[in-house]
């Protein structure tokens, strides 16, 4: 952006976001920074893929299966579980964004170190030392969770927040979806590739911090508070239904491996590329519509997409239950549309927390709503292990009944966009 004239840098973002003249250069500068930021923790994130990339390290390295088991709740549940301790520091400083630019660079030390523990480690020791490095990754993730609504507040204007998601999340599906197609090709089964990777995910959120630093953040009056603010979810009903669609709504998230279960058809490594193929092309094609959708109506977002996930969920029952599955498109075209309804979800629920919550607590409610959702995501989660030991039809049964739930609780939530 060195090199762009002011006009420039305001018509770039006005194109983007579909900006009527509203914002200023200020804005224009802090959205495009935004944009980058974001496209490359998006990129970073999905060259890490717990599901995915982590797995097969774990394998690679001989590590225990048990440890592999816990991938993935140590990176969600480590990146929600702390932020409503993490939300009285940053609303007693007066600049958000660093606590931004720290979460990243925990980020990268943490990819970085898997990296370098793939390529010299195996074993037990392997297995544990890149747990421990995700976890510090995930804490580190907490961090820019819990300050970066805030600071999207505080930067960009109400009706262009949905579109910087949207245009990151494009931007960033569009890198992963090579990186699916290179897994897919065969041409990253080994350690190495995997590893070097992981290693370009820490470039990643190194650059990332950078850029990020360089924002261009008003002061805020430091917010000093005793022990944990628990006041919006005793005073704020429409929090409260907040959380409970979000919750219901996880099973976009939670579904993904279960569909994978029901064609054995293909290889692990095919069945686990298909879906980060899937994931990522949906984000490419949904992910900036989501996020114009969600500046209109971030409400009627998360109702469109719980229903598509239901849908979806409910459409690999049926196939399942009537032997389609071992068709070669069936499963991942329902992968794909199931992903275009999480990528919904993700958008829409963020666009409207930012929105909803006063000026003054955007990082208070952010914590709490994601720590909920952390302690949700354990149970959710806990149902359909539960129900997956009557099989993977079951549990895709289940989550399509919440999806379907979480769309009807958010019916009744308000309009905050024009609000």
């Amino acid at each position: 952006m060195a090199n762009l004239t002011e006009p420039d840098v305001t018509e770039i973002y006005g194109t983007l976001t579909d900006d009527d003249g509203e914002a200023t250069a200020r804005e224009a500068r802090n959205g495009l920074r935004h944009m980058l930021s974001l496209s490359m923790t998006k990129v970073a994130d999905g060259l890490l893929s717990p599901k995915l990339v982590l797995a097969y390290i774990m394998q690679s390295i001989g590590a225990p299966a048990m440890l592999t088991g816990v991938l993935v709740p140590i990176r969600e549940a480590g990146a929600l579980l702390p932020q409503i301790l993490l939300a009285g520091p940053v609303e007693a400083t007066r600049h958000r964004k660093w606590f931004w630019v720290a979460g990243c660079l925990g980020q990268a030390v943490g990819a970085g170190g898997i990296a370098l523990s793939a390529l010299t480690l195996e074993g037990w020791a392997g297995g544990i030392a890149i747990c421990a490095l995700l976890a510090l990754l995930a804490v580190s993730r907490a961090a820019c969770s819990v300050s970066y609504k805030d600071i999207l507040g505080k930067t960009v204007g109400k009706t262009r927040r949905g579109a910087i998601k949207g245009v990151a999340g494009s931007a960033a599906s569009a890198a992963v979806l090579l990186f699916a197609l290179l897994l897919l090709s065969g041409l990253m089964q080994e350690v190495t590739p995997l590893a070097i990777a992981v290693g370009i995910a820490a470039a990643l959120w190194l650059v990332a911090a950078a850029l990020f630093s360089r924002l261009e953040e008003k002061p805020s009056e430091p917010q000093e508070r005793d022990g944990l603010n628990l006041a919006p979810l005793r005073e704020d009903k429409q929090f409260r239904r907040f959380i409970a669609a979000r919750g219901a709504l996880t099973t976009t998230a939670l579904a993904p491996p279960y569909l994978v279960l029901l064609d054995d058809s293909d290889s692990a490594l095919q069945k686990l590329g298909a879906l980060l193929l899937a994931s990522a092309a949906a984000g490419f094609v949904s992910s900036f519509v989501w996020g114009r959708l969600s500046d209109r109506s971030s409400r009627k977002v998360l109702i469109l997409a719980g229903l598509a996930g239901a849908l979806s969920m409910a459409a690999a029952v049926i196939a399942a239950l009537a032997g389609w599955t071992a068709a070669i498109w069936v499963t991942p075209l329902i992968l794909f549309v199931l992903q275009i309804a999480y990528q919904g979800v993700r958008v829409g629920r963020s666009t409207y927390l930012v929105d909803m919550a006063p000026e003054d607590q955007r990082s208070s409610y952010a914590a709490l709503a994601n720590t909920a959702i952390g302690i949700l995501l354990l149970i959710v989660g806990a149902i359909g292990g539960a129900l997956a030991a009557l099989g993977p039809v079951a549990a895709l049964a289940g989550f399509a009944i919440l999806s379907a739930l979480g769309a009807m609780i958010a019916i009744g939530l308000a309009e905050v966009e024009r609000g």
